[in-house]
């Protein structure tokens, strides 16, 4: 059985469904949640607001008919979730304009790509301005839409496509 029908399960409450959708996709999930954020107790809320909203609204899920599948689905819901939980830390935790300086030391992440992609393309990763490299990180080395970058990053899908244009050109500079 598919993920789109044990969704379909779901809707109409079948509680074996959403189990055996939660043991195939959480692992996969949780991965992703952990490649956009370190913090464990911020993914383990998103997860478990996740599969609480898969199963609230999965009648809302619309499959194939809408060019969707189930796991895009699930994963754009956590992304949502994922950015609605940066958004409550951030408001959270303000800090003074004083101690808000730029960090020396390189993020978790960068550190993870430079392990992941190497050599010449690796070191052009490096020298992309942040805001471009997360774009193309996201929609080439996760492998999402426009539409679910636009959402994890909290861009207008518009503002995604042209940084991605231009982390390309920018990539094909530094390449050649």
């Amino acid at each position: 059985m598919d993920e789109e029908r044990l969704v379909r399960l779901v809707a109409k409450g079948d509680r074996a469904a959403f189990e055996e959708l939660y043991r195939r996709t959480s692992p996969w999930l949780a991965v992703r949640l952990r490649r956009r954020c370190a913090d464990e107790q911020i993914v383990a809320e998103v997860m478990q607001e996740t599969y609480l909203a898969v199963w609230r609204a999965a009648g809302a899920f619309a499959g194939a008919s809408a060019d969707g599948t189930a796991v895009g689905w699930l994963w754009t819901i956590a992304a949502r979730r994922l950015v609605d939980a940066f958004r409550r830390r951030a408001h959270q935790t303000r800090l003074p304009d004083a101690m808000t300086v730029e960090a020396v030391a390189p993020a978790a992440e960068d550190e993870a790509l430079a392990e992941t992609v190497g050599g010449d393309i690796g070191d052009a990763l490096r020298r992309l301005a942040p805001e471009l490299r997360h774009v193309l990180q996201s929609m080439v080395l996760d492998g999402l839409s426009v539409r679910e970058t636009a959402v994890l990053l909290g861009l207008p899908e518009g503002t995604v496509k042209s940084r991605a244009r231009r982390a390309r050109i920018a990539m094909r500079e530094m390449l050649a």
